[in-house]
């Protein structure tokens, strides 16, 4: 598993584990950006990447860490290289066991403000509610398991600000999701049925159609090598086969 973290001088550095050596870290939920936009492994090993827009949320998330004690970060842009087909495929069976074992994950809302400035005005502070809501996150295959899987998930404002966490902002959440407070709480996934868990993940929508079924693996505690180029009714059909 490679983990962020930045130097004393403020250098991004990037560093690979083996599974039983992994340290506590925090790790990044959010929505992409345009393919070019967001920062890659190869950014990462060249150096640039820093005027990319989607660096905002790696100092964002590297700043947060800091904050909350947390030495190293993930982010799935650039922590996995999507260039080597057999690692891509690799991580996509491991995300969920990833997003499970960080200390905190952050979800950073880039469509969710906590100030709005009306013309001829000084800054304000309206209520962030109704974008909370409308928010794209809710809208997105991945995010689901980003949701239910880590214990700690806390949720940000496009200006870094907490909004709070998945507990305190529980009703909401069940309102928006319709997943069950028992399970925002932290319940075993395993006490609701299949067909449940797949109802939680209901109008959610991916890039490849195929990752619809494959976010979902770690929430029906299976395990599904990625085929592209399948469709999404091949992927459900061995989804469902390992159920």
């Amino acid at each position: 598993m490679r983990l962020l973290q930045y130097s004393e001088s403020g250098e991004l550095i990037i560093y690979s584990f083996d599974d039983g050596v992994i340290p506590r870290y925090a790790i990044l939920s959010h929505t992409w950006g345009a393919d070019g936009d967001e920062v890659t492994f190869a950014d990462l090993e060249t150096g640039d990447g820093m005027t990319k827009p989607g660096y905002n949320k790696i100092r964002f998330c590297g700043d947060q860490a800091r904050r909350d004690g947390l030495q190293y970060f993930w982010i799935d842009t650039c922590c996995i290289d999507l260039t080597d087909k057999a690692e891509h495929s690799w991580a996509i069976r491991s995300m969920f066991r990833w997003y499970r074992s960080a200390a905190k994950c952050y979800v950073y809302l880039s469509d969710v403000s906590t100030r709005k400035r009306k013309a001829g005005s000084t800054p304000t502070k309206p209520s962030w509610e109704p974008t909370f809501r409308s928010s794209r996150w809710f809208t997105r295959g991945w995010t689901l398991q980003e949701l239910l899987a880590p214990t700690v998930v806390e949720f940000f404002s496009q200006e870094g600000e907490r909004l709070g966490d998945k507990v305190s902002l529980q009703p909401l959440i069940r309102m928006i999701t319709t997943i069950p407070s028992e399970v925002l709480n932290g319940a075993s996934l395993s006490q609701y049925s299949v067909n449940e868990r797949l109802g939680w993940a209901e109008g959610r929508i991916t890039k490849h159609e195929e990752d619809r079924a494959y976010s979902l693996q770690g929430i029906l505690d299976v395990e599904l090598a990625p085929v592209y180029g399948e469709g999404a009714a091949g992927a459900f059909e061995r989804l469902r086969t390992e159920t």
